[in-house]
């Protein structure tokens, strides 16, 4: 009895943690909307419409907008990703970090001078992620990296305040 109870406790606790975890859509990148969105078609063929967690890139209008969409797309379009998906935004789309292989895509964004670390979403990331991606920035900015070689860069969020 003593060994059944212990099963059915250990059973419970692995359906919690498992009822807590995020969930991990795997698929195909069939589209790229920008430098940080994208769409995924998964193996029953069901689309899903991804923003990227914990950045925000230029506009598509803005400046650098249409190269964080290229550098996004050379690195995911066509190619089978995991998106640990977080949340639904208020837009519908699932906000997850995208993982090509053991590449944070949504850090490389970063890393490359792509897209910012979103600050007002950093409370959703791990605390390694916030450090991983705050010093990815700082990095960009220091080297000059893509939208960085701007003497004063329009923060994606204050551009869209301006529209």
């Amino acid at each position: 009895m003593k060994r059944v109870l212990s099963f059915l406790m250990m059973l419970m606790a692995l359906l919690v943690c498992n009822a807590n975890a995020a969930p991990v859509l795997q698929g195909r990148v069939v589209g790229v909307s920008d430098g940080d969105s994208l769409t995924l078609l998964d193996a029953e063929k069901r689309q899903y419409k991804i923003r990227l967690q914990g950045i925000d890139a230029p506009e598509i209008k803005q400046a650098y907008g249409q190269k964080s969409k290229e550098s996004l797309s050379k690195m995911v379009h066509g190619k089978t990703i995991q998106v640990h998906a977080y949340k639904k935004d208020r837009f519908g789309r699932t906000v997850g970090q995208v993982m090509l292989g053991d590449i944070d895509i949504c850090l490389e964004q970063v890393r490359r001078g792509l897209a910012w670390h979103f600050k007002d979403y950093q409370d959703e990331q791990s605390a390694e992620d916030r450090e991983r991606y705050d010093r990815a920035e700082k990095q960009a900015r220091e080297q000059g990296l893509g939208l960085w070689q701007d003497a004063a860069p329009v923060a994606p969020w204050v551009f869209r305040q301006k529209k």
